[in-house]
């Protein structure tokens, strides 16, 4: 673990997580470690959390790469499930009783406005967009009964994200439900050279990648 967990959130606070412990074979080096406009994906991401839910309440699962206080999913690299839960235990045993936006380290596109837009939808379930057909469950708010329900999963052998059963209080935003700016992409991510590639000219003008 690297730096003090946050603090208890109680259950009416949100609080952050950020995955940055990913293998980015794909990609052929770090995600996380990709410069965006002069700053890492993993300190502009760990940025817009500590933005959104202040920095008490954010933390990177992962090796300690964003500035945020850290914990490791075990064993490492066991995948974004394994590195929920692990965010998610971690959190609790803090205090934190409340719901969490979890984001990936390689969402070029997300912004503050985006994260805001979760934290702030009415209801208690969880809020995912869906982008392609698809639910984007790591750019999402997680109610407290569905990390619970992730852990159950974990605990029962799944290995997906896509393998937990999210509560009927669910909310899926997309296109024509509330959530336009979906549509606008922020919920893509880049795996390989040739995604940086693609996306690279909607991020102008912040710069090149580099890393």
């Amino acid at each position: 673990m690297t730096g003090a967990v946050p603090g208890a959130g109680g259950a009416g606070r949100l609080a952050g997580l950020l995955l940055t412990g990913g293998r980015s074979r794909r990609m052929g080096r770090d995600k996380s470690q990709l410069v965006l406009g002069g700053r890492t994906m993993a300190a502009r991401l760990g940025g817009l959390l500590v933005e959104v839910v202040g920095p008490a309440l954010a933390l990177e699962v992962g090796p300690g790469s964003s500035g945020l206080a850290a914990v490791r999913e075990a064993p490492p690299f066991a995948g974004p499930l394994a590195a929920v839960v692990a965010g998610w235990r971690a959190l609790a045993a803090a205090g934190h009783t409340g719901p969490v936006l979890v984001v990936a380290c390689d969402l070029p596109l997300l912004d503050a406005g985006a994260l805001r837009l979760l934290a702030d939808w009415p209801g208690a379930g969880s809020v995912v967009p869906v982008a392609d057909g698809r639910r984007q469950l790591l750019s999402a708010r997680w109610s407290p009964a569905d990390l619970a329900a992730a852990g159950a999963a974990l605990a029962g052998g799944a290995r997906a994200l896509r393998e937990v059963r999210l509560g009927d209080d669910l909310v899926e935003l997309g296109p024509d439900g509330g959530a336009g700016r979906v549509a606008t992409g922020w919920t893509a991510d880049w795996d390989t050279p040739e995604d940086v590639a693609r996306l690279l000219a909607l991020v102008a003008p912040e710069g090149e990648v580099g890393g």
